[in-house]
């Protein structure tokens, strides 16, 4: 194997190693979250339990993954192989960090959902700190700068459709951002006119403004 190769090998592992560490974070809060008492729901979640909701997205999802594992019909110069893996695993280190420091940001308040429902906790409260004071969906950006950096890295058709797919993160965003601003009223409107949504203004919001109420969640 050449330098290149194994350059490419290298940010391939680091990248299954990374998926594994999400998958392990995601399950973790899913388990913590199944034994607590719900609080407001929309879409099918009002009336399925929000892990089933998640569920019958996902297993479609990852069928089709499976199926797709097949390389893209690209043939890359060195020069090209050579960019798509630096750029890739710029991007897809920097889509883990931020997926794991949303994850991490949430802690208790973390809750899975899909594009079909979502659900929140009884206590459940507002996250602001950590990536959430600079972007509101800090986790679902992170999973689309993940995908692209892995199509640029992996090149199989999965990885294209994953970051295809991610356009539904914009409607499960959407569903959440008002089953919070039902919640949480006021205070999710001033957190919400502070933050955006999906570029972070790369500067954190001064202290004075945010309302000493606006504690912790959203993903």
């Amino acid at each position: 194997m050449n330098a290149l190769e194994i350059s490419e090998l290298l940010v391939r592992s680091a990248g299954v190693a990374l998926v594994g560490v999400a998958w392990v974070a995601a399950a973790a809060g899913a388990s913590e979250g199944s034994t607590r008492r719900t609080g407001r729901t929309s879409g099918l979640a009002t009336r399925m339990p929000g892990p089933s909701v998640y569920l019958l997205g996902a297993i479609p999802y990852f069928a089709v993954c499976i199926v797709l594992w097949r390389p893209l019909p690209i043939d890359l110069t060195q020069s090209g192989r050579v960019i798509c893996v630096v750029a890739g695993g710029l991007l897809g280190a920097a889509g883990a960090a931020l997926y794991l420091g949303g994850r991490r940001a949430l802690g208790s308040m973390y809750n899975v959902s899909s594009s079909l429902g979502s659900e929140l906790y009884a206590d459940h409260e507002l996250v602001t700190n950590g990536p959430y004071a600079y972007v509101r969906h800090p986790m679902y950006l992170g999973l689309m700068l993940a995908a692209t950096g892995g199509l640029l890295v992996y090149r199989t058709w999965t990885l294209g459709f994953m970051a295809a797919a991610l356009v539904g993160a914009a409607i499960k965003a959407g569903g959440e951002e008002r089953l919070l601003a039902a919640e949480f009223g006021p205070d999710w409107f001033t957190y919400a006119e502070r933050v955006p949504a999906w570029i972070p203004h790369m500067r954190h919001p001064r202290k004075e403004v945010l309302d000493d109420r606006l504690t912790t969640s959203g993903a």
